[in-house]
């Protein structure tokens, strides 16, 4: 799959802000369940950890929000915590299963994954990814992806005889997924304008998009249907993730391309922002 991606190819996802109705029940479930620390909290916002040092994962509590229904908005599908190896993920499962929770899984030939939901419906995966050199390409160049049973007694395997200590240093987060609500749409400005380049597709409901070759940074797809809206914003969901770019002048350039294309930019703070067409924020920083 050719494309002329505009986004330098050492860009990384930074941290997701999402937006909850309980913050105490969320940060219990995110400590025990997902196994993230606390470094910091404002009132009703906490900043989450997998390092003790860089935040991964930032909770914002909103009075009366509404938990929607899974699938039913355009906004945010999963968020995607990348752990180092095997292990931990098997270590992952390990605590995922003692915490009784429902568990989802897919072995997509360039990773393993596991997904849940948080207790107010945010989609969360979990994944290791396999060597880089093991990845299959079509002969277009697309990523060769797709979901087979995860061999879970291997990863329980894996991590035989470790201790969960929560999620590992080097974890990060790997990729967003959202659904949308027009793909034309979310193409015309996440490849065309922000300047990612297409991987690979999923028929015509989903479409993956990554900067420097790899798999996906971010899934798109219209399973929640063809022009589905936005998610209410005193509703559970996503409020930004953000980019991670080497230098100012890729973040003046991919902000140029976005506002020539028509979309909203904005500049607070000195943090620049821009919106997708379904109210999503993206900030555009350089990497410390």
């Amino acid at each position: 799959m050719t494309a002329t991606a505009a986004l330098p190819q050492t860009l990384e996802i930074g941290l997701v802000q999402i937006r909850v109705s309980n913050l105490e029940r969320s940060l219990e479930f995110y400590q025990n369940v997902i196994g993230l620390q606390l470094l910091r909290q404002h009132g009703r916002v906490a900043e989450l950890t997998a390092d003790g040092k860089h935040v991964l994962l930032i909770l914002r509590e909103i009075g009366q929000a509404r938990v929607l229904r899974r699938n039913s908005v355009a906004g945010l599908y999963h968020f995607a915590i990348l752990l180092p190896d095997r292990p931990s993920l098997g270590l992952v499962l390990r605590n995922l299963i003692q915490s009784e929770i429902e568990i989802g899984q897919g072995d997509h030939l360039v990773s393993e994954a596991l997904y849940i939901q948080d207790p107010d419906n945010n989609g969360i995966e979990l994944y290791r990814d396999r060597p880089r050199d093991t990845w299959r390409h079509e002969a277009d160049g697309s990523v060769v992806m797709t979901t087979d049973p995860v061999d879970v007694d291997g990863l329980l395997a894996a991590s035989e005889g470790l201790e969960w200590n929560g999620l590992p240093a080097g974890t990060v987060i790997g990729h967003v997924h959202f659904h949308v609500g027009d793909l034309a749409e979310a193409k015309r400005f996440y490849v065309d304008a922000l300047g990612f380049a297409p991987t690979t597709h999923y028929g015509n409901s989903a479409l993956f998009i990554s900067a420097g070759g790899y798999h996906h940074h971010m899934g798109l797809n219209i399973w929640a249907g063809q022009g589905a809206p936005a998610a209410p914003a005193d509703a559970a969901g996503i409020d930004y993730f953000t980019l991670l770019l080497p230098g100012s002048m890729d973040v003046a350039e991919a902000a140029e391309r976005v506002k020539r294309a028509g979309y909203r930019v904005d500049v607070i703070d000195g943090i620049t922002t821009v919106q997708d067409p379904w109210n999503i924020g993206i900030q555009l920083l350089v990497k410390d």
